[in-house]
């Protein structure tokens, strides 16, 4: 049997009001990096060369904050950072997805469609505790009508792939939110994001390796731009682990709507981006799916994924 988790302990008010303070820094930190890679995109810099070294920045900044004022924080047990690098490794993989489609696709339509994890967690969350609602169903059915709407509602011609691939990331980091919330049971919030950025790295660096790019052609614009995706990118794992710690994954998944508002915004005033009538329409049955969770009923707050992933294995040796 897979080891059986220690039981959670109360959360005072004190505590939640400075969960909610890390979850609310979380989407301001990760608003922006969308940003930063359409300026990296720009200037010539390629998909791959933003995702690796974005991540190797982060991966690094974190390291050497950890070694500087945390060292203590940097063991764990085996098993939390296993768990930790597992995280980390999906959400690398959603990574490469995430800025491959905001290589084809703008900022503000991408970060709205990236908000669907939202209704990834919740579906998440649901199967493993109980049935699918005919409510979760419905709001499923409102999130395809509105990415329908987003992409065929813009100026130019759809772009299913790109639309595809924001998809994917918003799955990959659902399972990671959801999975992360059950891991830190185990370990704390620091210690989680130095693993799982860490795993992220390498994950992306050796998909770089086969690949790789000329670094030479890289501007210092480009640089830049990285080098700040890569601080955002820290600090956002970092309030993200530290919220869901506090409030678990579906309370922090909701605060991460202000993530899309804080994208559009920039994209809007900064980058000239524009979204339709139809797209806004779109954009409206998004955060009307989201809103309609406060009425979902018997969504396990939190899921032990060893236990689900222990009873699945015993499934399928005894059918």
């Amino acid at each position: 049997m897979p080891p059986s988790p220690p039981e959670p302990t109360a959360v005072t008010p004190r505590q939640w009001r400075h969960g909610l303070v890390w979850a609310l820094l979380s989407p301001l930190f990760l608003g922006i990096v969308p940003i930063f890679a359409k300026v990296a995109y720009s200037v010539g810099v390629g998909v791959l060369t933003v995702v690796t070294f974005r991540t190797l920045f982060a991966a690094a900044v974190i390291w050497l904050t950890m070694l500087l004022f945390r060292r203590h924080l940097i063991r764990s047990s085996a098993f939390a950072i296993a768990g930790s690098m597992v995280a980390g490794g999906i959400n690398g993989i959603g990574s490469l997805f995430f800025y491959a489609s905001l290589s084809r696709i703008d900022a503000s339509l991408g970060q709205l469609i990236n908000i669907t994890y939202l209704v990834f967690v919740t579906l998440l969350l649901r199967l493993a505790g109980q049935a699918v609602s005919r409510l979760t169903l419905f709001r499923l059915g409102l999130i395809l009508l509105a990415i329908y709407l987003l992409t065929m509602g813009s100026l130019g011609e759809p772009d299913w792939l790109g639309v595809g691939m924001m998809l994917f990331a918003a799955l990959t980091y659902a399972i990671q939110l959801v999975f992360s919330q059950r891991i830190m049971l185990d370990i704390p919030a620091p210690t989680m994001t130095l693993y799982a950025v860490s795993a992220m790295a390498l994950v992306v660096t050796a998909v770089w390796l086969l690949f790789p790019s000329d670094l030479v052609i890289v501007t210092a614009v480009g640089w830049q731009a990285i080098f700040l995706m890569g601080l955002a990118t820290a600090l956002s794992r970092l309030t993200l682990f530290l919220g869901v710690k506090r409030l678990g994954s579906m309370q922090a998944a909701l605060l991460g709507v202000l993530e899309v508002l804080i994208t559009v915004i920039i994209a809007i005033t900064w980058l000239g981006e524009q979204l339709t009538a139809v797209q806004w329409l779109g954009a409206l049955l998004i955060l009307i799916s989201i809103l309609l969770v406060r009425y979902e009923r018997g969504v396990p707050k939190r899921v032990d994924w060893w236990h689900v992933f222990w009873r699945w294995l015993r499934r399928g040796r005894n059918p």
